[in-house]
């Protein structure tokens, strides 16, 4: 048999529009699969990262901590400022109800001491009085004491 005489292989007809759009079909899969990578790549990022809500109680506590306490003959008005500020803060989230931030002097005390009268906070009108004032000016023992108290305060909210 010589190959002149051999028929040609036939093949089964294919149509001609399968095998002309599977390279555009290959493409497109191929960008949509680069689309929605970097779509899922950026809503990845993109997203703020929610943190659960710290205990008021422990930041507060931590704040306290981290107040520079003023030395014994040092200007104690500013940082008996920032502990109004930081008790204020705090009944604000531990009372919502209550209007606490209005309140001022005695009031402010006697709104505390109601909360926890273990703390004794009335004992230290200096804590209402002492941003007024031109000089104030606390020892070593009344740092403390304060200090100690609103701690206490500060623990019988939990």
């Amino acid at each position: 048999m010589s190959l002149e005489t051999l028929h040609p292989l036939l093949y089964p007809p294919t149509p001609a529009l399968a095998t002309d759009l599977w390279p555009w079909a290959a493409a497109v899969v191929a960008i949509a699969s680069a689309l929605l990578l970097a779509l899922w790549r950026y809503r990845r990022t993109a997203q703020p990262v929610i943190h659960e809500p710290a205990n008021p109680l422990t930041e507060a506590l931590e704040h306290l901590q981290q107040l520079p306490r003023p030395a014994a003959g040092d200007q104690a008005g500013p940082w008996l400022q920032q502990l109004n500020l930081l008790l204020k803060r705090f009944c604000a989230v531990r009372y919502p109800d209550i209007a606490s931030h209005k309140l001022s002097g005695r009031e402010w005390l006697a709104f505390l001491d109601s909360r926890c009268p273990a703390a004794g906070l009335t004992r230290f009108m200096i804590l209402v009085q002492g941003s007024y004032l031109p000089d104030c000016r606390l020892s070593d023992h009344q740092i403390e004491g304060l200090h100690a108290a609103i701690t206490r305060w500060m623990r019988a909210h939990v």
